[in-house]
């Protein structure tokens, strides 16, 4: 068992807490198609960001998708707002799915399944260790 697991059936499995540093390496922002879920309220937080008027970034950056609102992607998947030199042109106020990750669910089930994960994404596993409180506060934040 991993430094990282724990062995009391009341904890979650990482309660020591799991290491990530964000690298910025764009994987999670690039590639195959999804949703990034936002809300009028995160619209409204882009929009400020980059000094447009509400509407325009709605129509411009975001799509209805199974009753929701996610962020517009490129021809090949990547985020509208991922570009390849500067990365996350609104990384300040990137929408709750974003700033969450890799602390989702699917990510999280198991020590596996957070293996696969530092396996695709290069900060998954290294730097500081995330206290399972800030975890915890994180998997909140969405709910996919």
């Amino acid at each position: 068992m991993s430094p990282q697991q724990s062995t009391s059936p009341d904890l979650p499995w990482y309660a020591n807490g799991l290491a990530f540093e964000c690298t910025r390496c764009g994987k999670c922002c690039t590639g195959e198609p999804g949703y990034v879920w936002v809300t009028d309220q995160e619209l409204e937080a882009i929009a400020g960001f980059l000094g447009q008027p509400l509407g325009e970034v709605r129509e411009l950056y975001s799509r209805r998708a199974r009753g929701r609102r996610s962020l517009r992607e490129r021809a090949n998947g990547d985020c509208v707002f991922w570009h390849r030199e500067k990365g996350c042109t609104i990384y300040p106020v990137r929408p709750p799915q974003c700033r969450s990750w890799p602390f989702w669910d699917s990510n999280l089930a198991t020590p596996d399944d957070w293996d696969r994960t530092c396996q695709q994404c290069p900060g998954s596993g290294q730097g500081e260790v995330i206290p399972v409180e800030e975890i915890t506060r994180r998997l909140r934040l969405i709910k996919m």
